[in-house]
């Protein structure tokens, strides 16, 4: 890394708006933007263990965590948007009715395959899980569930290998990122899960006035319309 990179680590659903904004940050402050994208929870360990990192972008309950343990610049804290949870199917294929829970629990039981963010560290991941555990269909569906480190990975993989009647369960804008696979819609009411998902500057950071610029940037009032589209509400 040189002396004017940023390192950001991200949950994978900020990813599609921090390439969104990259290259104009990256001109404008003459500047590397380094984002690295995964599970919530992996992310917050690299950070603890000491890796260079000048920006967080994680839940805002794990940011507040972080906050109040000392972790963070005091007032670093910035919400960046919400973002809801959902099911995928491939493009072309017919859309279940997940509106209510009965549909949902019918659809991954009747489904090839059920590619999930990994069940333990990412924040769809373990809540797939309860909800798989609240539907009372996890152990009927087990052998099926393909766990991957974050949702973008799980939706790639789900494009990639194209199996007819798979599902994907993962935040919206990691779905409407990914080419090949189309949202469903939320998961319904019974089983949703809104994110918010919240920036922060570590204490360890080495880029302070970029960090207090990159904050700027991912919260400026004239990318809402493009975050509403991409599934990260204001």
């Amino acid at each position: 890394m040189t002396d004017m990179d940023i390192r950001l680590f991200s949950g994978g659903a900020a990813r599609g708006l921090v390439d969104h904004i990259q290259a104009r940050f990256e001109r404008r402050y003459d500047c590397r933007l380094r984002g690295e994208f995964g599970a919530v929870g992996m992310m917050k360990q690299r950070m603890l263990a000491g890796e260079p990192c000048d920006a967080l972008i994680l839940s805002r309950k794990l940011m507040d965590g972080l906050d109040s343990e000392g972790s963070l610049v005091e007032g670093s804290l910035r919400d960046v948007g919400v973002v809801s949870t959902g099911l995928a199917v491939l493009d072309g294929a017919q859309a279940p009715d997940i509106a209510q829970a009965e549909g949902l629990a019918a659809t991954l039981e009747q489904a090839s395959g059920i590619y999930v963010p990994d069940m333990t560290q990412s924040t769809a991941g373990a809540h797939m899980k309860r909800v798989f555990q609240q539907l009372g269909i996890l152990d009927a569906i087990g052998a099926k569930i393909h766990e991957f480190p974050n949702g973008a990975t799980a939706m790639k993989t789900m494009a990639t290998q194209g199996l007819s009647g798979s599902v994907g369960c993962t935040q919206v804008t990691e779905i409407l990122y990914t080419q090949g696979v189309s949202l469903v819609a939320p998961l319904p009411q019974a089983c949703a899960l809104d994110t918010v998902y919240t920036y922060g500057i570590p204490m360890g950071r080495r880029q302070p006035e970029l960090a207090k610029a990159l904050a700027e940037a991912l919260c400026e009032p004239g990318l809402d319309e493009f975050k509403r589209r991409n599934g990260l509400a204001s």
